[in-house]
């Protein structure tokens, strides 16, 4: 009985015991299954750290990346608009630029052009142009519409090209001396066997698609010598120049301030180089550096004098650059007592049709100086002389226009307005005519020098530049605005101009007077 007992109680025991080895062993599992959970949940935890890292990380490095980006773009952005004075200056600053100029007046006087014994000779244009190349140092920057220096075909049929093979052979040889020559030109030109010559010998030459950016023409004529030394006036790269054409202009030697300004007109042609638009910014680099509002001061053959630059059309004006309209508007306006003007032509119309191309639009008027003149007659009472070249293409209605304002004066007291038409010998030999190509105005006050004739179309198609000078009398009388109204009154004295009369019409005009005439775009 106890054995049994014994048997019965063990199983008991074992099957009491069960339930407590059962619960042991799901303790252990369940600890084992939450510990591999923990560690599964911890590493899971530190994965997620880690990716939350390299992605703040990564996010560090685009920001990073981004900032960096943005500063290069605005240093780029301070740079383009900031004079970075140096190398391409050559340390020539408004601070350091040299003031004290030396100015000398420039003429192109045709061989059988007469005058009477007591005229004053100026240099010639053939050798101020030397003068220029011999003054060179390191570069000369030449602007011309036109280029026909070395024209072999008139070599044996007239005698005065000499002076412009001489010229061209010495631009040749500036590379031989290690000077470098730069030429801005009209697109037109770009088959111009003698700037292909000129390449060929080292010249570096940009052209400006003046029908694209403008529809108008190149008629800027100016040069650029080390940034110190230049020239400005009618005459072109062409051998009518120094023969046959009565050309004016003016040197001007050591003069980096007004010739620093004249440079930067350069750089803006040079950054058109095949363009065919204008941009909308332009660099800070071409800003002009004389106004109207803030001329240069400078001291001109030892007299004071003020100056500044002009150029034309108004989309070729960068910042506080004058348009050359309003250059003419200044000279007029601060006249006192005369304003005497030599031109080329004059026609205060625009005409559309011969800038767009298959366009029959009529032409316009253009009164910008029509009226500036009346008003200086009428409200101001200033004395106004106009000497206009009379030539094959001289636009039937100039006489029109001209006549117009003559008749303001009638039985108005102290108003005087006088019209000649400079009207050169007729020439046996039509292939060579003679023309006053002089485009220059002076005051009792200022002189204005430029490219562009007194015509619409020039001041708002054609690309052209003006030099404004102002300068108060002095008993010697040698300043530039005494020199060019000697000049205008020998020209303007001369036989060679005829006064307008009603009933005389000049002969230049009269055969065009039946016919339609298209307004001249040279």
């Amino acid at each position: 009985m106890e054995g049994q007992l014994s048997a019965e109680g063990f199983e008991q025991l074992r099957l009491k015991s069960r339930p407590e080895l059962t619960s042991a062993s799901l303790t252990r599992f369940g600890s084992n299954v939450y510990s591999t959970v923990q560690q599964q949940d911890y590493s899971a935890s530190v994965w997620l750290r880690k990716k939350d890292k390299l992605e703040h990380s990564q996010q560090k490095c685009i920001v990073v990346f981004a900032l960096v980006c943005c500063f290069a773009v605005l240093v780029a952005l301070i740079f383009s608009a900031v004079d970075i004075w140096g190398e391409d200056e050559d340390g020539i600053t408004e601070d350091n630029c040299s003031k004290n100029c030396r100015i000398v007046l420039v003429e192109n006087i045709p061989e059988d052009l007469s005058y009477s014994d007591n005229g004053t000779a100026h240099l010639s244009l053939y050798q101020g142009l030397l003068s220029l190349l011999d003054s060179a140092e390191k570069t000369v920057e030449i602007v011309s519409s036109h280029w026909a220096l070395n024209n072999i075909d008139l070599e044996q049929s007239h005698p005065s090209t000499w002076q412009s093979k001489q010229l061209f052979k010495r631009l040749r040889g500036l590379q031989s001396q290690e000077k470098n020559l730069k030429i801005a030109s009209d697109l037109k030109q770009k088959d111009s066997k003698e700037l292909k010559a000129l390449e060929a010998s080292g010249a570096d030459i940009h052209f400006l698609n003046m029908t694209a950016l403008t529809r108008g023409n190149l008629h800027s004529s100016f040069w650029v010598v080390d940034k110190k030394h230049m020239y400005i006036g009618s005459a072109s790269m062409e051998w009518h120049s120094m023969a046959q054409m009565k050309e004016l202009g003016v040197i001007i030697y050591n003069c980096s301030c007004l010739v620093l300004d004249l440079h930067r007109i350069f750089t803006l042609y040079w950054q058109l180089e095949y363009k065919d638009f204008v941009p909308a910014k332009w660099s800070k680099r071409v800003f002009a550096l004389s106004s109207k509002v803030e001329p240069l001061k400078l001291h001109l053959n030892d007299s004071k004098a003020e100056a500044f630059l002009s150029s034309s059309p108004s989309i070729f004006c960068p910042n506080d650059r004058t348009k050359d309209i309003d250059a003419i508007n200044r000279v007029i306006s601060d006249a006192k007592r005369f304003i005497y003007v030599s031109i080329m032509d004059y026609l205060p119309l625009v005409n559309i049709g011969s800038h767009s191309s298959g366009s029959t639009q009529p032409n316009r008027y253009w009164s910008r100086i029509d009226e500036m003149l009346r008003e200086a007659l009428l409200l101001h009472n200033i004395k106004v002389r106009l000497l206009i070249s009379c030539w094959k293409q001289t636009h039937p209605l100039t006489f029109n226009f001209v006549w117009s304002l003559k008749t303001l004066c009638t039985e108005i007291p102290d108003c005087s307005l006088e019209v000649k038409f400079f009207c050169m010998s007729e020439q046996k030999n039509a292939t060579f005519p003679k023309i006053n190509r002089n485009k220059f105005m002076v005051t009792d006050r200022a002189v204005y020098i430029g490219n562009n004739d007194w015509i619409g179309n020039d001041f708002t198609y054609n690309a052209g530049v003006g030099l404004v000078i102002s300068q108060a009398e002095v008993p010697s009388n040698s300043t530039i605005v005494e020199q060019l109204k000697a000049v205008f009154e020998q020209d303007w004295y001369s036989w060679h101009a005829k006064s307008l009369h009603a009933n005389m019409i000049p002969e230049c005009i009269k055969h065009k007077m039946n016919h339609t005439a298209a307004l001249k775009v040279p």
